[in-house]
């Protein structure tokens, strides 16, 4: 028998047997809660089930005061006041509905009696005594201009409230019981409180209940408080001294069928029901930030991220709501059908998606969008939150990593590996193990002990560096970091008000309280390359285990009454907590060079809604299997449709050994991932491209080279999202809004607005794979022509190892670089491609967004951003390049002087006319040159395969005005 006296090495054996057991079993759900095991999903379920079984005979106690109400300069005021029962005092919720000159409506319900200080806590806490009311100081960033010009008609009964574009949506706010619909032209398309389950968990005191002789209970309870003061749950209490605070609403979606959103879940992109029947879920889908390891599929269970954001669509329209609350949340999903006629059997029948939305604390906060688009939604939504960052451009390019490369040569023997078999790659990972005992900002002297001259080694081929930092801050004496946190108070406290401490990697363990202010300064102080020795401006960071993940914590994470920054407790900011410390690594990066700053680049685990303005994301930790590798596209899609799209999965599964085709299977999906990183536990063997063998390296090449060969496509999406809040990769009914047939399709995607339709093989074996197009339009396939004609069918394209399903979708213009390089970096000046899709009706068209990709200097104009044309008449056909922008400001004059040689070396033709046949020059005239021709190639059409032509070497400039007459 022996005693472990250090705590440093009881926390490397507890981190050790962590590990281990994430290598031997899949996640263990039961300790992770369902909602009958967290209190308030279960009181407000119960809640709605009451309110559903007593039918029409059921009445909500809430009722909006109607002589409390005014409407001002754009928001509407008042008083909603519960009642609790006879004899008691009703319970005044304010409210507050603030009309926004985007046509957004803003609804806050807040509880007077917290709000004003006026509640004893228990356990002599020294919690906040308010509702949660800073979410928005951390998510919303803009579009809050109140619409002062709105003018409604306040009744006795009901107030009504017409607003937005040409006033043509409407707010009808029912007075008795309070509810709220949204109109748009006339159709009700949002309801809140249509059910009557909205439920706000008002402050009461606790009563001892008085004890009967024998140790029973006076009198009957007539509600369970078994969970409202304190709940226990894997061994750990929470001590609530706030009692019980949930907030609960119903939202329903009238004649919508279909939502999507609410990431992060290993779900399907169209969420399904959560009542149980067959198909379904018996679980809401739930939004708590934790470190789920080997998650499960086709499950609503919560993973590492939470953007409480949904979509509903039918044919032609869009509408949503966001739910600003960052505490516990659960939302059930209910699809009723209803038919106007008993005989019609369903058909014709309308669907409304009544969705019940609940969280553990907060305010009742929430923005609704009337689209009536998915782009207007995702507009409006991410002028809100922030449109996603524009990276540099090494960040969209290949990443190489695993836990862990062990030593500085170990790297450098990587990088010349990749070169050697001509595969490219721009940044390689360091995990925890290049850090001295999981110390960070440190590194271990041994294995790494020159790291500025690995540093330089990467440089010549511009590659860079990625290295890991998470948000435990090990627990040593003698180590600076944790030294400084704790004598600048700048830690998380437990509920009593000590620094807290937990288990992680590093052992004993504590976290960093980034809603602190003067904590980002600190963190910001930390990454000067003064003090962060062996750092260069090549150097970026991945954030992870910032749910935060504690491994001795309740369902892995952190105590809900830990103190905060304000005194803020824990359940009120959990799911925002990831994102502060991503927004404090941010701000470092951004600080590191402050006379020339460069983009930072921060890959986080966790995130919220507005983490997309400072960074990447990626799915976790998934598994070498073929479920995983499916599952990654809805999960990535649902992403992209939630205002997040620089998001991945780790290629090749992160636990795991992949078979030789699956990994293979995994490079080619992941050539389509906006973030597109393998990454393998250290466990695992080693599974770099080089060597996996043959033919499988030079496949998994071909599959790398493509993604380099479009990131002029990828990269102007990039600056599309960032500008415009569009998706990077789009779902069907986003880019078909009117295909109702296929609404729920989610296992292909367009990137960007190329018409580039991808559909990665996913299944073990398969030689071809059924692709869905929709009417109006031909496709083609990428590599070889072959002509598919859209019909709102399924066609079936081959899918031999060796080949990626591409199609273009005709009318489509694509910008590529063909040249094979070592990274991105090396790409700078090389020449365009530009591929001419021709659609059925004679016409192209395609962007092209160009700056340093690296700087902030394109937001002084210091970028090229061209629009092309194909337009055919009856006499010709012309390719016309010209200008998104204006080219006055210096920045913009002096960066298209340095890209004046940077010239288009090649336009294909796919789907050329037959009238070509014959034709071998074209006329090209372009800005400040005389009219010149210029050598044609045209291919006759062959069998499937279509028509096309080459214009080879035209000569002109990338930035430059040009036509082109053929």
């Amino acid at each position: 028998m022996f005693f472990i006296r250090d705590s440093t090495v009881l926390g490397l054996l507890l981190a050790l047997l962590f590990a281990l057991l994430q290598s031997a079993v899949a996640v263990k759900e039961q300790n992770f809660k369902r909602c009958e095991q967290s209190g308030f999903c279960k009181r407000n379920r119960a809640f709605a089930d009451d309110a559903t079984a007593r039918g029409s005979s059921w009445t909500s106690p809430y009722h909006l005061d109607s002589a409390s109400i005014s409407l001002k300069a754009g928001r509407l005021q008042g008083i909603i006041l519960k009642n609790i029962g006879p004899g008691q005092q009703q319970v005044r919720l304010p409210l507050s509905v603030s009309f926004l000159e985007s046509g957004v409506v803003r609804v806050v319900v807040d509880e007077e009696k917290r709000q004003k200080g006026g509640i004893e806590l228990r356990h002599e806490s020294r919690a906040r005594k308010e509702r949660y009311n800073e979410v928005s100081d951390w998510t919303i960033v803009g579009g809050m201009n109140l619409d002062k010009g709105v003018v409604g008609t306040i009744g006795k009964k009901v107030t009504i409230v017409p607003y937005g574009p040409n006033k043509q949506y409407k707010a009808i706010v029912r007075h008795s019981p309070f509810a709220v619909d949204f109109q748009r032209d006339g159709d009700t398309h949002v309801k809140l409180n249509g059910k009557g389950l909205l439920n706000v968990e008002h402050w009461r005191p606790k009563v001892e209940k008085e004890i009967k002789e024998g140790g029973k209970e006076s009198a009957d309870v007539p509600e369970d408080e078994s969970t409202w003061w304190d709940e226990q749950f894997g061994g750990n209490t929470d001590s609530k001294p706030r009692g019980p605070e949930s907030v609960g609403l119903d939202i329903i979606f009238p004649g919508y069928e279909h939502v999507f959103g609410i990431p992060e879940h290993a779900s399907s992109l169209s969420l399904k029901e959560t009542r149980g029947g067959p198909g379904n879920y018996d679980q809401p889908y739930r939004m708590y930030n934790t470190d789920v390891f080997e998650y499960d599929m086709n499950s609503p269970m919560t993973l590492y991220g939470a953007i409480p954001f949904m979509q509903a669509h039918r044919k032609n329209s869009t509408v949503g709501v966001f739910w600003l609350n960052a505490a516990e949340t659960w939302v059930d999903i209910v699809k009723a059908k209803e038919s106007t006629n008993p005989l019609s059997l369903g058909i014709g029948a309308k669907t409304d998606t009544e969705t019940h939305w609940i969280s553990e604390s907060g305010l009742l906060d929430i923005f609704v969008f009337l689209g009536p688009t998915p782009k207007d939604i995702l507009s409006s939504y991410s002028e809100l939150t922030g449109f996603t960052a524009l990276p540099q451009y090494f960040a969209i390019a290949y990443h190489q990593c695993r836990w862990n490369y062990v030593t500085d040569e170990d790297v450098k023997d990587v990088d010349r590996k990749f070169d050697r078999r001509l595969i490219p790659y721009d940044v390689i990972w360091l995990d925890i193990e290049h850090t001295d005992g999981k110390k960070y900002f440190t590194w271990d002297s041994f294995n790494f002990p020159d790291p500025i001259n690995m540093h330089k080694h990467l440089d010549k081929h511009e590659r860079k560096l990625v290295m890991i930092i998470d948000p435990h801050i090990k627990n040593e004496g003698g180590y600076s970091v944790a030294s400084e946190m704790k004598s600048k108070s700048l830690a998380v406290k437990n509920k009593d008000n000590s620094i807290y401490e937990g288990w992680c990697w590093p052992g004993s363990s504590h976290w960093i309280d980034c809603f602190n202010p003067a904590t980002t300064k600190w963190w910001t102080s930390l990454f000067a390359y003064s003090s962060f020795l062996g750092t260069t401006p090549s150097t970026f960071i991945w954030n992870d285990m910032n749910e935060p993940s504690v491994f001795n914590g309740p369902e892995t994470t952190m105590p809900k009454d830990n103190l905060h920054h304000g005194d803020w407790e824990h359940r009120d900011v959990h799911n925002l907590n990831g994102l502060t410390f991503v927004n404090a690594t941010y701000t470092a990066l951004l600080n590191r060079d402050p006379k020339s700053p460069r983009r930072p680049f921060v890959l986080t685990r966790s995130f919220f809604a507005g983490s997309q303005r400072m960074g990447a994301m990626w799915t976790g930790d998934n598994l070498a299997e073929w479920s995983h590798l499916a599952m990654s596209i809805p999960m990535i899609l649902s992403n992209n449709i939630a205002g997040f799209p620089f998001a991945g999965a780790d290629i090749g599964g992160f636990f795991g050994n992949p078979s030789k085709e699956l990994l293979v299977r995994f490079f080619q999906a992941g050539a389509f991932y906006p973030f597109m990183r393998a990454h393998a536990h250290i466990d695992t063997r080693r599974r770099e491209p080089y060597l996996v063998g043959e033919p499988y390296t030079t496949i998994i090449a071909q599959a790398l080279r493509l993604r380099y060969q479009l990131l002029p496509a990828w990269y102007t999406a990039f600056q599309e999202a960032s500008v415009s809040g569009a998706p990077i990769v789009r779902p069907h009914y986003y880019v078909h809004p009117d295909d109702e047939s296929a609404f729920a399709i989610d296992d292909q995607f367009y990137i960007g607005s190329t018409g580039l339709l991808a559909k990665p093989v996913v299944t073990e074996g398969a030689e071809a794979v059924d692709i869905y197009l929709p009417a109006s339009e031909t496709y083609f396939d990428y590599f070889d022509y072959t002509t598919y004609l859209g019909a709102g069918n399924t066609v079936t394209i081959s899918a031999s190892l060796d080949k990626i399903p591409l199609l273009m979708r005709g009318g489509h213009i694509i910008p590529r670089r063909d040249r094979p390089r070592r990274s991105s970096g090396l790409m700078r000046w090389d020449p365009f491609t530009l591929v001419v899709v021709i659609g059925k009706n004679g016409e192209a068209e395609g962007t092209l967004y160009i700056d340093d990709g690296e700087s902030f200097e394109y937001e002084n104009g210091a970028f090229i951003h061209r629009k092309f044309f194909f337009s055919t008449s009856s006499s010709s056909s012309t390719l016309t390049s010209t200008p998104m922008s204006s080219i006055t400001s210096k920045s913009s004059i002096a960066y298209h002087k340095k890209m004046e040689k940077v010239r288009i070396e090649r336009i294909i033709l796919v789907n050329a006319p037959k009238a070509w046949e014959g034709k071998n020059k074209v006329g090209i005239h372009e800005d400040g040159r005389t009219e010149r021709s210029v050598g044609l190639r045209y291919e006759k059409a062959a069998g499937r395969r279509a028509a096309w032509a080459v214009v080879r070497d035209p000569g002109v400039g990338v930035g430059k005005g040009w036509q082109m007459k053929f």
